[in-house]
C-alpha cells in the first residue's frame, strides 16, 4: 500500500494548500517569543534608589539638579562594607528638618564627623525608579532583598514549559495535533490577558506559570503538524523557516516594547492577537499521518483529498487505498517507555535530551551574559536577534547537500570554541571579543534549529510528538539553571560562565555524531523503522513502489 509521502509526490509536497497552512503556523511561532524571552522587557530593572521622605521637597526648595540631589542625599555606590548602598540603603536622617543647608545639608546633623559615618537603613518607604515606563520590577518593587522574585517569575515559566512539554505531548499524540493546538491557544490567550490585570505578584506568577504550561506545547505541536503534511524534500526547509518566524518575533517584540513601555499594556499587546488563532479550527487540517496511526484512514483520505483540491490536483485512483505499513492492524498508542525500551531509540533519546539542555543553557546564557554589560536594551535585543538570520541561511544551504550531522556538529564546536575564546580575549581587544561572542550566538542558534528538525525525524509517527516534547523538556531544565550559572559563577570570575558553556558545547558536538543521518530518508512510521534508521537505504522506498504497482494492476 502507498504511504503518505508517495501520495504527496502526486498532489504536491509543498503547494498552495500547505504554504497557506504553513504561513498560519509561522504566525503562531512568532507569538511565542514574548513568553520565552519577554521577561527582558516585562522584568526590566531600571536604575533606582531609596525614596527618602523630604529629600525631593528639599531639592525643589534649593533648586538642585538631579545630579546635585543624588550627590547630596544618596549614599555613594560601593561604600566599604555595603553592596549597592545607593540602591538598597538610605541615610538614616530626617530631610524634613528645618534649617538644612542647601550646600551641604548633612553638616546640619550633629554627631556625624563625615558622610561615611552616617548610619544607613533599608528602603522602608519604597524606591524611586529612573524610568518613564513601568515593569513588574517597578510596580512590585522586585529589587534588593526581593530581587530573587524576578528570577522566580522566569523560573515559573520554565517549570511550566517542563510540565507542559510532557503532558501536552501525550495529549497531542493521544487525541490529535489540531485539538491539542486549539486548546493550548485558548488557555494561553486567557491566562495572558488575566496576567495583564493581575492584582498582585502572586496572581501574576500563577498566570505566567499557566502560560508556560501551554505555550511551548502549542509551539512544538505546530512544528510537528506542519512537518507531517509536507513532503520529504520540503520538510527541512519548513522546519527551519518555522524557527526563523520565531526570530522575526524577536524583532517585532523589541519594536512593540519600545512603543509600549508599560508592562501591562505590553502584555495585552502581545497576547490579544492569540485569540485570532482560534480561527485555525477552520484553516488547519488534522495531521493525516496521525490519523493513519490511529486507524482512521477514511478521515485521513478526506484530508488528503482536501489538500489535493487546495493544490488544484486530484489523488490518483491507484493511491486511494491508504493503509499504514507494518502495523498488523493494531492501533498504536504512545508510551513513555517506548522512548527507552529499544536500544537505538534509547540512544537517540539520551543524546537529544543532552542536546536540548545544551542548546537552552548556551542560548539563554549567552544572552544574559551579554546583558551584564548593560547598554540600550532595545537595540541590544534587536541586534542580537539579527545574528540568527545568517544561522538559518547557512542551514538551508548546507543540510540538504551535506546532511544533518556534520553541520550540527560543526555548529556545536563553533559555539563551544567561541565561548572559550571570548572568555580569554582581553577586554582591550573589544572588537575580537564581540566578534567571537556573535559567532557563539550564531553557532548555538544553528544547533537549536537543528535539534528541532532532527528530533522530529528520529521518532515513529505515533511517538513523534511525545518524543519531541519529552526531549525538549530538558531545555526547560537548562532554562531554569542558566541564570544561576551566569550570575553565580560570574561572581567568582566574570568569564567563568563562558568556560562552562564552551565545555558543554564541545561535548555536544561529539555526541551528535553518534546519531543516524536523516537526510533523504522518509519519516519512520513504526518503532522498527526508527530502530533501523542507521542502516536505512532506498530499499524501503523501492518496496513501497512495488506495492503501488501491484495495487495498480490488481483485478477488481
Amino acid at each position: 500500500m502507498p504511504t503518505l509521502d508517495d501520495i504527496l509526490e502526486h498532489i504536491g509536497e509543498f503547494d498552495l494548500y500547505q504554504k497557506r497552512a504553513f504561513f498560519f503556523l509561522c504566525l503562531l511561532s512568532a507569538t511565542f517569543t514574548p513568553i520565552y524571552v519577554g521577561v527582558v522587557f516585562l522584568g526590566f530593572t531600571p536604575e533606582h534608589r531609596c525614596l527618602s521622605p523630604g529629600a525631593a521637597e528639599l531639592s525643589s526648595r534649593c533648586g538642585w539638579s538631579l545630579e546635585e540631589e543624588l550627590n547630596l542625599t544618596v549614599p555613594e555606590q560601593g561604600r566599604p562594607g555595603e553592596s549597592l548602598s545607593s540602591q538598597c540603603r538610605r541615610y538614616d536622617v530626617d530631610w524634613n528638618t528645618t534649617g538644612l543647608s542647601c550646600t551641604n545639608p548633612l553638616e546640619n546633623f550633629t554627631g556625624y564627623g563625615n558622610r561615611s559615618s552616617i548610619p544607613l537603613v533599608p528602603c522602608q518607604d519604597g524606591w524611586v525608579y529612573d524610568s518613564s515606563g513601568s515593569s513588574i520590577v517597578t510596580e512590585f518593587n522586585l529589587v534588593c532583598e526581593d530581587s530573587w522574585k524576578l528570577d522566580l517569575f522566569q523560573s515559573c515559566v520554565n517549570v511550566g514549559f517542563f510540565i507542559g512539554s510532557i503532558s501536552i505531548g501525550y495529549i497531542a499524540d493521544r487525541f490529535g495535533r489540531k485539538l491539542c493546538l486549539l486548546i493550548t491557544i485558548l488557555v494561553n490567550s486567557i491566562s495572558g490577558v488575566l496576567m495583564a490585570f493581575a492584582p498582585s505578584y502572586t496572581w501574576m506568577l500563577i498566570y505566567r506559570f499557566i502560560q508556560g504550561l501551554v505555550s511551548k506545547g502549542a509551539w512544538l505541536t505546530g512544528y510537528i503538524l506542519i512537518t507531517e503534511f509536507v513532503g520529504l524534500s520540503y520538510r527541512r526547509t519548513v522546519g527551519i523557516v518555522y524557527q526563523v518566524a520565531f526570530t522575526v518575533g524577536l524583532l517585532v517584540l523589541s519594536a512593540i516594547a519600545y512603543l509600549v513601555p508599560h508592562w501591562r499594556w505590553l502584555q495585552l499587546a502581545v497576547t490579544l492577537p492569540n485569540f485570532f488563532f482560534l480561527l485555525y479550527y477552520w484553516c488547519l487540517p488534522e495531521s493525516p499521518r496521525w490519523l493513519i496511526t490511529q486507524q482512521k484512514n477514511d478521515k485521513a483520505m478526506k484530508i488528503i483529498n482536501r489538500i489535493a483540491k487546495g493544490n488544484g490536483k486530484k489523488v490518483p485512483p491507484f493511491l486511494q487505498n491508504l493503509s499504514p505499513e507494518e502495523e498488523n492492524g493494531e492501533k498504536m498508542t504512545p508510551s513513555f517507555l517506548d522512548l527507552v525500551r529499544t536500544p537505538q531509540i534509547r540512544k537517540h533519546t539520551l543524546i537529544l535530551m543532552y542536546t536540548w539542555f545544551t542548546s537552552s543553557v548556551l542560548y539563554q546564557g549567552l544572552i544574559m551574559h551579554m546583558g551584564i554589560a548593560g547598554g540600550n536594551i532595545y537595540l541590544d535585543f534587536f541586534y542580537s536577534a539579527l545574528v540568527e538570520f545568517p544561522a538559518a541561511l547557512i542551514l538551508i544551504l548546507t543540510i540538504e547537500r551535506i546532511g544533518r550531522r556534520y553541520p550540527w556538529a560543526v555548529a556545536n564546536l563553533v559555539a563551544g570554541a567561541a565561548c572559550l575564546i571570548t572568555a580569554f580575549v582581553p577586554d582591550s581587544i573589544y572588537w575580537l571579543k564581540i566578534t567571537t561572542a556573535c559567532l557563539g550566538r550564531m553557532g548555538i542558534t544553528m544547533t537549536y534549529e537543528m535539534v528541532c528538525l532532527v528530533n522530529a525525524e528520529l521518532y515513529p509517527t505515533f511517538l513523534r510528538n511525545l518524543g519531541v516534547l519529552v526531549c525538549s523538556s530538558m531545555s526547560d531544565i537548562g532554562g531554569i539553571i542558566a541564570p544561576f550559572i551566569v550570575y553565580r559563577l560570574a561572581e567568582v570570575w566574570h568569564e567563568l560562565p563562558l568556560v562552562v558553556f564552551g565545555v558543554v558545547g564541545l561535548i555536544d558536538g561529539g555526541l551528535v555524531l553518534l546519531l543516524p543521518e536523516t537526510k533523504g530518508k522518509t519519516l519512520p512510521e513504526t518503532i522498527e523503522d526508527a530502530e533501523n534508521m542507521h542502516r536505512q537505504t532506498k530499499r524501503k522506498k523501492e518496496v513501497v513502489y512495488l506495492h503501488v504497482l501491484t495495487t495498480e494492476v490488481a483485478p477488481n
